[in-house]
């Protein structure tokens, strides 16, 4: 699925690994199913996190997926096992504070305030007579339209070149869906008996983790064949075609 996902996003392997800073023998092993070389089950779930999002994938959809298949969730670690329970641990003694100190501060600065109040009274009287209120109104010549630049009209798409997608779930599945510039419109785990439906213009790229799990429409019309139990399927679907008079 990694790798089907790595493909459809348009990337190389030694891209991913720039992106992830996880060497490329690494991804490589990851995309065949072998993680003997991740260093240990907590990092292999690390290192699937980063490429599920780097890919375009649901990163806890995609850890989830690989718990089930690699013997669950691990048990999470005691904090007895990291930390030693009994080892002492050196406190520095608090020391009260200096108010000898503080009060001869409080006292020199009410001093200092006294006397620049004192010596600066005759200052303190503000002048007002040269004050005018402002106008609250932008000063604007007269006879001067006021014209505004004109907004670009939003652009539309037509209908004819729109891709309606709509998926059932019969069973919980995987599903990514993107458009045609690799936006992601959806990436997750569709429950079971949940329907959603995307459009898109141009064209609709969809990735299946289990394509017996689901019933798929576009444009309306139920996709046949589309793959069995268990298969991961990749299609890409365009508008509907005129219909000839």
């Amino acid at each position: 699925m990694l790798a089907a996902a790595r493909q459809s996003a348009g990337l190389t392997v030694a891209q991913v690994s720039a992106a992830t800073r996880i060497r490329e023998a690494i991804i490589h092993g990851m995309e065949q199913d072998e993680y003997g070389q991740c260093g240990g089950d907590f990092y292999a779930r690390g290192h699937v996190r980063a490429v599920a999002a780097a890919v375009g994938l649901d990163p806890e959809a995609t850890v989830h997926l690989y718990d089930q298949n690699h013997g669950g969730v691990p048990q999470p670690v005691r904090a007895s096992a990291v930390f030693q329970a009994d080892r002492k641990i050196n406190v520095p003694e608090r020391r009260g504070p200096n108010w000898t100190m503080a009060l001869g501060v409080a006292l020199a600065i009410v001093v200092v305030f006294g006397t620049m109040r004192v010596l600066g009274g005759a200052s303190d009287q503000v002048r007002t007579g040269d004050v005018r209120a402002a106008s609250a109104r932008p000063s604007v010549p007269p006879n001067t339209p006021i014209t505004e630049a004109p907004r670009p009209a939003p652009s539309k798409v037509s209908a004819k070149g729109l891709v309606t997608v709509r998926i059932k779930a019969k069973r919980s599945s995987y599903v990514n869906v993107h458009d045609a510039e690799g936006q992601k419109l959806f990436s997750g785990t569709l429950k079971a008996g949940k329907t959603s439906t995307w459009k898109a213009p141009e064209k609709v790229n969809v990735l299946l983790s289990d394509a017996g799990a689901v019933t798929l429409h576009v444009n309306g019309k139920k996709v046949k064949g589309l793959g069995g139990s268990g298969d991961m399927v990749r299609r890409s679907f365009g508008p509907p075609k005129p219909q000839s008079r």
